[in-house]
């Protein structure tokens, strides 16, 4: 063999040796992409799966063209370290008073769980009727301003409630407006559309109730007993708290700084002013302005709802125990009345979570006055007026709406001493 032959076919060698590598190396590459592609896609079926199986847990039976949501819930604040010891300066005063309500709110404070010995490290309660023995007389001997934080929960039902909140007011810095009896009046306002006023409930509770009517008969036939306000006795003068005709608001009475509702409220809401109040006392940051409302989202409760809502037609409304209440779904699709489209945030929705209705003591959003009207014309909206049936049948809407055994009481169950309603009152004649 020549030279020129040996050296071209070494020169075909190389190339081919060449060409071999190469293949080799693009063959290599081919596998490792696919490799990767297909640890890729494994990966992104691993989550695609994770995504619909986390969805199908999540998943709820609802009506065709219902609108998923994002839900706001409220959030705990982070109150930082568990004991902080006593202010720099000192530890701060605390007063806690309960006027006219049923006393949840008043006890709601140790809802804070641990954080109570915070609250004993940051303060002396020197007035908190159910739990310390501050006395009227040590409130009125103390100098203005030296409560330097009072919390009043419920309203002003009757003469001690006014006398207290007033003391109350004058003798400290922050006073706030705690519980929704506080804020809006609550239950209590109710007595406001009572026509003729504290005489008509004292005669109904101590005449008509079966138990005071068997008294009353039994013991005092011919002179019903009324308790009096005032008596003397040997000792001196007894007295009783004169009852209110009208039940009014704290800050109808003196002015509030601050307002935390809930009925009662929340330990969301009360991690919130406890933050504000711990981060004033122990740091020196400003408190939020005067007259906010504390605890509070900027959305509606259905905003914190997780039951999904198709804005089902009403053609009945049913007490919860009429219905087999459906998971996820819609208490008002489901003919429940709920007061959620007019309810401001801040509670979690732990009512509708658990398959009961709102029934709004979180009173009404910022942009609506009154939460009654406001949940009028929620309810009017859904009543079965179609637009491929525009015709509105008066005597079925009149019927659906008479289902609603109680509207006052359930449109205005909270909110009533704040609303333009006001009071019942009797026409005697004339304009």
């Amino acid at each position: 063999m020549s030279f020129l032959d040996k050296l071209f076919k070494k020169k075909e060698s190389v190339e081919n040796k060449a060409k071999d590598a190469a293949n080799k190396a693009e063959n290599a590459a081919k596998d490792a992409a696919a490799k990767v592609d297909n640890a890729a896609k494994n990966v992104a079926a691993k989550v695609d799966s994770a995504v619909k199986g986390a969805a199908e847990d999540a998943k709820q039976t609802v009506a065709p063209g219902t609108v998923e949501k994002v839900i706001h819930e409220p959030k705990f604040a982070d109150l930082g370290e568990l004991l902080p010891g006593a202010p720099a300066g000192g530890k701060i005063n605390l007063a806690i008073y309960w006027a006219a309500a049923c006393g949840g709110c008043d006890v709601s404070v140790l809802d804070v769980n641990e954080r109570i010995l915070t609250i004993g490290d940051m303060a002396n309660i020197v007035m908190w009727p159910v739990a310390a023995d501050g006395k009227e007389k040590d409130i009125a001997a103390m100098e203005d301003g030296e409560i330097t934080l009072t919390l009043i929960s419920g309203a002003v039902r009757n003469s001690e409630n006014e006398h207290m909140v007033r003391l109350l007011r004058q003798k400290s810095k922050i006073l706030v407006a705690y519980g929704t009896c506080a804020c809006l009046g609550g239950s209590p306002a109710l007595a406001n559309l009572v026509v003729e006023g504290k005489d008509e409930i004292l005669n109904y509770v101590y005449t008509k109730t079966p138990t005071s009517a068997d008294f009353q008969q039994t013991y005092h036939k011919d002179k019903p007993v009324i308790p009096q306000t005032s008596y003397q006795a040997p000792e001196g003068e007894l007295t009783l708290p004169v009852l209110y005709d009208t039940v009014k608001t704290v800050d109808q009475v003196v002015d509030v700084d601050y307002y935390v509702p809930g009925c009662p409220p929340q330990q969301e809401t009360i991690s919130q002013m406890l933050k504000a109040v711990v981060d004033f006392v122990y740091a020196g940051v400003a408190l939020p302005p005067k007259g906010t409302t504390i605890g509070i989202t900027t959305k509606t409760m259905c905003d914190e709802c997780p039951r999904k809502k198709s804005n089902a037609r009403i053609t009945e409304f049913l007490e919860p125990y009429q219905v087999n209440v459906k998971d996820g779904i819609c208490l008002m699709d489901q003919g429940i009345l709920c007061l959620g489209p007019s309810t401001i945030g801040g509670c979690g929705a732990k009512c509708t979570r658990v398959g009961q209705p709102c029934r709004g003591c979180y009173g009404p959003t910022a942009d609506v006055q009154e939460q009654g009207a406001s949940m009028f014309t929620a309810v009017a909206s859904l009543l079965p007026i179609l637009d491929d049936d525009p015709i509105c049948d008066e005597e079925k809407i009149i019927k659906i709406v008479s289902e609603i055994r109680d509207p006052l009481g359930y449109f205005y169950a909270f909110t009533l001493g704040k609303s333009l309603i006001k009071k019942a009152v009797k026409e005697t004649g004339g304009q």
